[in-house]
């Protein structure tokens, strides 16, 4: 009992269902885990434990009736951006400290429905924007494999969790490389689903055309698990797409890598910031699926230079339009004393978001702003089409496109990076949201720091299960997904 936290969610599963160890046993495991190892990670910024205990006797009462779905009974973590009833839903702000939503965002909705047990919330960068999880409101979360060092962000809380143990699984959300990047720096699998595929609604918005939930665990066969659970269409979202759903499980081995035609971006591997690491181990892993039968052939995205500018242009735009409802009044922080209705909303704005959700507002009301909006934001959505198109030229000579998923591993931190170096950090990662495709990371090996390195494969849309499938033979055939860090190999 004491090894339950290195079973995989098919293990669990099998486990609860044959009734080797109750989903009871199950939860108070993971929580004397998070009481005794989570001080030093500080991936959770709020534990359900008394939820948790009375979702797991439901999910107990379902396993012993026999109707239970095959997740049912299993812990999971939401990221601190899902609204939760009941529960403190913070995204990491001051601003929302008080806030207690008085509804599930779907995503959540459907995790209970199909028995899973609420952990509690994890840390994330406030707003969800940032690249380290240091600009959140309740402090940095540290990096199971060196914890002076970041997890990335925005979903680094995630990441660190299922990293160290503390949760088997965990949901993330990804705007510009969230799920991706600190999965990559953590050394877990992370999905972030084609635009549409997983439901917006009680999701909180940073930037609406951009933002998408995933999955993220150690493999690939368990946020295929996950996938199972929150994939599919929402009446409540507008953005969601009525379209069939997979089951991702069951197309674990769906693809053939034998043929699979993999393209590898020459402008890619030519990034000025690119870690020899890095470089190194990605390119170790392209041969491996070489070896399983994979071809590579190389490519041109021609529009890589345009990446990080487009971004940061329409992503802070729909930052300053979302966040405007933010204004002291109606939830959320509120500044005391206001001495007028403009004191108030210009104290608890100042006062209740930080730093570098200040900047992103104001560079995305600039843009929006009378005489730059055509010349700043106009423009950057026709280059967005532009890169869009430059994807699906390449997909029509190949069927996955592989990355690193960062330029380096994780900072250290306090590096205190520049914004500027700090927002080309997401080199490869930007691209797949403003073209709306899946993508996932797999970790692939370690620095000379032993920091974990993660590959990307980025797919056409619709095509989360063929990136599941690949990855998922790729980790039958490799043990990077199996590596722990130190503090995930304590006991509680």
């Amino acid at each position: 009992m004491t090894d339950l936290h290195r079973l995989s969610i098919r293990e669990l599963s099998e486990g609860l269902k044959k009734a080797q160890f109750s989903s009871r046993e199950l939860t108070e495991h993971y929580l004397k885990r998070i009481a005794k190892i989570d001080a030093k990670v500080k991936s959770y910024v709020t534990v359900t434990a008394e939820q948790a205990l009375a979702e797991a006797d439901a999910a107990d009462a379902a396993l012993k009736a026999g109707h239970a779905h095959a997740l049912a009974g299993i812990p999971l973590a939401h990221k601190d951006i899902f609204c939760t009833q009941g529960i403190k839903t913070t995204a990491g702000s001051k601003m929302l400290d008080n806030f207690i939503s008085p509804y599930d965002a779907t995503v959540v909705a459907k995790a209970k429905a199909a028995g899973l047990v609420t952990l509690g919330k994890v840390n994330m960068d406030e707003f969800a924007m940032g690249s380290t999880s240091e600009s959140s409101y309740f402090g940095a979360t540290g990096n199971p494999w060196a914890l002076d060092h970041v997890p990335g962000g925005s979903s680094g809380g995630s990441a660190a969790a299922v990293a160290a143990d503390l949760a088997p699984i965990a949901t993330g959300t990804d705007t510009g490389g969230s799920i991706r990047q600190p999965a990559s720096f953590c050394g877990i699998t992370g999905l972030k689903p084609t635009y549409g595929r997983v439901s917006r609604f009680g999701m909180i918005a940073y930037a609406s055309s951009l933002d998408q939930g995933g999955p993220m665990a150690r493999s690939a066969e368990d946020c295929a698990y996950l996938m199972n659970v929150i994939a599919g269409h929402d009446a409540k979202d507008s953005t969601s797409v009525d379209k069939e759903v997979d089951d991702y499980v069951a197309n674990l081995n769906g693809t053939a890598v034998k043929g699979l035609r993999i393209g590898i971006p020459k402008q890619y591997f030519n990034v000025a910031g690119l870690d020899a690491d890095v470089k190194a181990r990605v390119e170790e892993s392209l041969k491996k699926l070489e070896e399983m039968g994979a071809t590579l052939v190389e490519i041109d995205l021609n529009m890589t230079e345009a990446y990080v500018p487009t971004y940061y242009l329409i992503a802070p735009a729909e930052a300053s339009s979302n966040l405007s409802r933010y204004d002291g009044v109606r939830y959320g922080y509120r500044c005391e004393n206001p001495k007028d209705i403009l004191d108030l909303y210009k104290r608890s704005r100042s006062e209740g978001f930080g730093a570098e959700v200040q900047r992103r507002i104001l560079i995305g009301t600039y843009a929006l702003s009378a005489g730059y909006y055509d010349a700043y934001y106009v423009k950057a959505q026709k280059v967005r089409r532009l890169i869009q198109q430059d994807f699906l030229k390449a997909f029509e000579n190949v069927d996955v496109i592989a990355a690193p998923s960062a330029p380096t591993t994780a900072y250290k931190i306090g590096a205190n990076l520049s914004p500027t170096e700090m927002y080309l950090g997401d080199i490869y990662t930007l691209a797949v949201n403003l073209a709306g495709l899946p993508a996932i990371n797999a970790p692939v090996g370690f620095d000379k720091d032993s920091l974990p390195v993660g590959l990307q494969l980025i797919g056409n849309y619709w095509s989360e299960s063929q990136l599941l499938s690949i990855v998922h033979q790729y980790q039958q055939n490799t043990d990077w997904h199996t590596k722990r860090a130190a503090i995930a190999e304590e006991n509680a």
